[in-house]
């Protein structure tokens, strides 16, 4: 594993929104749920896709605060649009755990 310099990771926009809406992704190849994520006044609303369907179902991710990537570029996932990457870590089995903060904090707040 190569250092990462101090200048690249100042690029990686981390930030916090709040699940407002979330769904079984029926068309995913692997199962997966689709998010839509309130980034606060400044970003609005980012759609994302992730496969952590073994650890969460959609109407207990509603209202759920989640740190995602909101600078790569877009990606079509199938039919549908990722515009963040929401962040987790891998279980030893493949499952995801999401990277929540351990409080509330406000919508948008980039991670220091």
């Amino acid at each position: 594993m190569s250092d990462l310099k101090w200048e690249e990771f100042e690029r990686v926009e981390l930030r916090v929104g709040t699940i407002i809406h979330a769904e079984i992704f029926k068309e995913a190849l692997k199962p997966a749920i689709k998010m839509q994520i309130d980034f606060g006044e400044e970003m609005g609303i980012k759609k994302s896709s992730a496969q952590i369907t073994d650890h969460y179902d959609p109407q207990t991710l509603i209202g759920k605060q989640v740190s995602a990537v909101v600078n790569f570029p877009t990606k079509q996932i199938g039919p549908f649009m990722s515009e963040c990457l929401v962040t987790g870590f891998t279980q030893p089995d493949g499952s995801i755990i999401l990277a929540v903060p351990d409080q509330r904090v406000i919508n948008g707040s980039r991670l220091a």
